[in-house]
């Protein structure tokens, strides 16, 4: 094993290594890593759940706490193991377009859109708004009603 990491970890012909050797040997060992840390997680949740004596009806309390530690810290993990391999997908793939943009010759870019045409509203002439209510409205409250809430809010005020 000793001579296998010294081997991956060397440079076979010498020279410095690049940036992108470093940064290629340092996301594979984040990643191992933390996929052997996600291993051990999920091995030893399923060994307290399945080899554990459980109660009849329900799981244990403190294996209820234990299982929704460990269900949160996998997530946190698998979130993590999807971002830094996301990470390198995404800068491919931006080099990748890059790319074929400055190969391609006779790429001229798309026209800005047409600004969006501005609608005015015409003036309306001669129109007047309809005449006020004339009948009194019937959801108002009691004169008497509303005379003790203008007197509460009186004594709030004070």
């Amino acid at each position: 094993m000793k001579e296998i990491l010294l081997k991956w970890l060397s440079n076979r012909n010498n020279a410095p290594l690049t940036a992108d050797d470093i940064e290629v040997r340092v996301r594979a060992f984040v990643i191992i890593m933390v996929t052997l840390v996600f291993a051990f997680i999920t091995f030893a949740l399923l060994y307290s759940v399945t080899f554990v004596t459980q109660p009849i009806k329900q799981m244990a309390p403190i294996d209820q706490a234990y299982t929704k530690m460990l269900n949160d810290i996998v997530l946190l993990i698998v979130g993590g193991i999807g971002g830094i391999l996301t990470k390198g997908v995404s800068n491919e793939a931006k080099d990748m377009m890059n790319a074929a943009k400055a190969n391609t010759a006779a790429y001229v870019a798309p026209p800005p859109p047409p600004p969006a045409p501005v609608v005015m509203m015409a003036p309306t002439a001669g129109w007047t708004p309809p005449p006020a209510p004339v009948t009194p409205p019937n959801h108002l409250e009691s004169d008497d009603e509303r005379a003790a809430m203008a007197a509460a809010r009186q004594s709030v005020k004070g």
